[in-house]
Formats: structure tokens, sequence, C-alpha cells
């Protein structure tokens, strides 16, 4: 089994990609689904939250727009939150990975991929970009975004660039869904036929060019 980590900063189509592997059959797990998940009605993270966080929880489920205002505008809440998320879903993934165990592919949709250190899971990472016009233009589009959460948001992740240059993939997706399309048709039919990148160590750049870029 080789493992391809996916990511890419907010805005710049990482869903879209994931999406694009699940209609290939390719099997994905969704970092940020699981959170979803944990924190929502009957979530294993709902009482921890409840009681790191008072006020969050609503009708048994956190109010992630609550959340969200108190742990970004403050780094040592967020990393007393994701202490308690991130072993869940790394719990998560490692039940993936076993279930997944006899497919040749799989993707790890993380969107923190290089800021946590999850690349050294992974065989290769693709990393999906866009322009900054464009990706502000869809973050506005969200409900309830303001340039200010953006901001925040943005502060918290690696600046688009690094993880270009950090990526063994890159896949720009401001040219229409079609080209995007292609171009991770491509990267999946390399992967599925072509020689892999050796496995990567902690900050090394990539030792392969940008396929699609």
């Amino acid at each position: 089994m080789r493992i391809l980590g996916l990511t890419g900063s907010i805005g710049t189509g990482k869903s879209v990609a994931a999406r694009t592997f699940r209609r290939l059959r390719i099997p994905v797990h969704d970092a940020d689904g699981v959170v979803h998940a944990l924190l929502a009605k009957g979530g294993r993270a709902v009482p921890v939250v409840a009681r790191m966080f008072p006020g969050v929880v609503g009708g048994g489920a956190v109010d992630r727009k609550k959340l969200g205002t108190r742990v970004f505008a403050d780094r040592a809440e967020l990393k007393r939150l994701e202490a308690v998320l991130h072993p869940m879903v790394r719990a998560s993934e490692r039940r993936f990975l076993a279930a997944n165990r006899r497919k040749r592919l799989v993707v790890l949709d993380i969107p923190l991929l290089f800021e946590t250190g999850a690349e050294r899971r992974c065989h290769a990472v693709l990393v999906v970009s866009a322009s900054r016009a464009i990706q502000r233009q869809r973050v506005m589009r969200r409900r309830g975004m303001t340039e200010e959460k953006l901001a925040q948001i943005l502060s918290h992740q690696m600046p688009d660039a690094e993880k270009r240059r950090r990526a063994d993939f890159v896949v720009p997706t401001g040219n229409g869904f079609r080209s995007t399309l292609r171009r991770i048709l491509g990267i999946a039919k390399h992967l599925a036929c072509g020689p892999w990148p050796r496995k990567r160590h902690a900050g090394n750049r990539a030792r392969h060019g940008n396929h699609g870029a």
C-alpha cells in the first residue's frame, strides 16, 4: 500500500481533489471530516471540549463557530484543543489504513499536513494551489467568513509557496475543473504505473519534480 498525502491552504480546491480521487475509487481518509464527526452530537470529543471550553456546547454538539472564535485568537487554546483532537484523528487514520491495507494507493486528506509533520507518514505529497485572488474569492463566499477570520486561519497555515516547494506533486486549481481533473488523472496514473518517490524525511524537500505544476 502506498500513501499519498493531500493538502492545500483554505480555498485552494482540496475538497475537489479529494472527491476526484474518490471517483477514481481510491480510498480517501478525510481528517477534517473526522473532526466534524468528533464535534457533532454524540461525538467522542464533545464531553472533553465541553469541560475545556465552557459555553461552546449546545444541544449535545460543539458550536464550531463559538469554538473557532475562542481558539483561533489564542494559540495556546488552539494547542489545547489539538491535543484532544489529533490523537482521535490519528486513531481513525490507523483504522482506515488497516481496512485498506490491500489497496495499491490510498489518500490521506490532511489540511495541516506539513504543519503537523504528517508528511512523515506519507510516501508522497500532493499540494493543491491557487492564486491569492482566487483563494480569497472562494473563501469569502462562505457563510460567516470575514476578512479578519480569513487572516486568522491563514496565520495558522504554512504559506502556499512553501507547501508547493515541499510537494512531490502540485495541482493548480484556478483553470477550471477539467484542467484540475486532467492533472489528478495524470498523477493517479503515474502513481499506479510509475516509480514512487523515496519516502521523505522531516524537513526534506521533495526529491522529485512537481509533476503537473
